[in-house]
């Protein structure tokens, strides 16, 4: 065999072994960390002295559940709605959400509880596990489509999609992951962005004002360089609150 190609297996044989390590440790490190979603109660009331009620309620994954923070009062869906109660709400937060849920998920246990409850306010952020998971991305579409159709036509809510963001940290998704994770992640954004605009819903733009520290590490996140800490949920409830339809 010329040398040529014997140098031209062997690079490609590095090639494939570093593509299958840099993978192979993104899960690892996450895994390792253990972490687990803070919500514990599913229900949770602020400012219950005041006659003017709202039911919000939180759709999504684990992001949505708190995972990285110590509490799940340091939780988005948490501090937005300590936000919305300061207006003299009582603020009656729902949260339907656990660890590794997908869109189909979604669909499957969370949404048909989100319609009974009747919520004034929704906020939906799920996504990064279709992404993660590889499923499909007309898959992933058709469930979104599902989801806001079903939001649209059984209930009275004001429907905020929050964009999936950006996460993991530059030394956790090595390249060329970083670039691939992100481009789907782009690629996703505009299309639950169409789907916002066809059922006349909210959209929240959380991957644009977090692109540049969500690629750092540091206070942003928690030990696993994926999920967000206190500080970096905390950064969020001031994003979404900042931009919701209330």
């Amino acid at each position: 065999m010329p040398k040529k190609i014997k140098y031209l297996l062997f690079l490609i044989a590095l090639i494939v072994i570093y593509l299958f390590a840099s993978h192979f440790y993104i899960y690892k490190i996450i895994r390792m960390a253990g972490l687990k979603a803070v919500d514990d109660r599913h229900r949770y009331e602020i400012n219950q002295n005041s006659q003017n009620k709202m039911i919000y309620v939180s759709l999504g994954d684990s992001l949505t559940s708190g995972a990285g923070a110590d509490k799940y009062e340091e939780s988005y869906p948490y501090l937005l709605a300590a936000r919305l109660s300061a207006s003299d709400k009582h603020v009656i937060n729902l949260n339907f959400s656990y660890p590794g849920a997908r869109t189909a998920d979604v669909i499957r246990d969370l949404l048909p509880k989100a319609i009974i409850e009747q919520p004034d306010l929704v906020t939906l952020l799920i996504g990064t596990n279709d992404i993660h998971g590889n499923v499909s991305f007309s898959e992933t579409i058709k469930n979104y489509d599902f989801i806001l159709q079903e939001l649209k036509a059984k209930t009275k809510a004001k429907v905020n999609v929050i964009s999936v963001p950006f996460i993991g940290s530059q030394t956790l998704l090595l390249p060329p992951y970083n670039w691939y994770f992100e481009n789907k992640v782009l690629s996703l954004n505009r299309e639950i962005l169409i789907l916002c605009n066809k059922y006349g819903f909210h959209y929240i733009d959380l991957t644009t004002p977090t692109a540049e520290i969500s690629r750092e590490d540091g206070i942003y996140y928690s030990a696993d360089k994926f999920h967000p800490a206190a500080t970096g949920y905390k950064m969020w409830s001031n994003i979404i609150y900042d931009n919701i339809n209330q």
